[in-house]
């Protein structure tokens, strides 16, 4: 008889990540994790002890997805391809987005807290090389920005709105301008 394939706790994390692509966070569990790895359930519930635990794993790593995919820096003008991006991982990841941004998950936390998170160091910091200045000033134009993004994205994930790339990057171009001129005038 073979050898049995070891489950381990990144595949479960995988697996499950690939549950909430698909189909959203809301069906992440032992039965669905354990078909994607062709297996019982019993790696599953022994590598962790609740489907609140496996979540916060697939969070964790559909959260370093995000940034990767928001770094994607392809002008001279990382702010707006930030932005641009984040609308487009609404549009191409939904039930990523909604996992992110609309759940549960994402609950406790103000936006001043969310600016000064950890994980968004790289994000600002990448905006900083373009518009020059404080970092202060960075994150005023970072919450202009993402707010009109967020607003974007949010209608595209739910089916609200039809995803149109053009139409988007002259409207971030908009927003983006219009929270530089705002910042500058704010420190004159």
């Amino acid at each position: 008889m073979p050898p049995r394939a070891k489950i381990t706790k990144e595949m479960i994390v995988d697996a499950a990540f690939e549950v909430a692509r698909e189909s959203g966070a809301e069906h992440i569990n032992a039965r669905t994790i354990s078909q994607k790895l062709g297996c019982s359930t019993q790696p599953v519930m022994w590598h962790f002890k609740t489907i609140a635990e496996i979540k916060k794993a697939v969070y964790g790593k559909a959260d370093g997805f995000h940034t990767q995919y928001l770094l994607r820096i392809h002008s001279h003008n990382p702010m707006k391809d930030i932005g641009l991006n984040y609308i487009r991982f609404a549009a191409e990841e939904p039930q990523l987005f909604r996992f992110l941004f609309q759940s549960n998950f994402f609950t406790g936390k103000t936006l001043l807290e969310l600016i000064d998170s950890e994980e968004l160091t790289p994000v600002l910091l990448a905006m900083q090389g373009t518009v020059g200045g404080s970092m202060e000033q960075v994150k005023e134009i970072f919450l202009t920005v993402f707010l009109f993004a967020h607003g974007y994205a949010s209608i595209i994930a739910n089916n609200s709105l039809v995803y149109d790339e053009e139409l988007i990057r002259v409207h971030i171009e908009r927003a983006y301008t219009g929270a530089v001129l705002a910042a500058q005038e704010k420190t004159k």
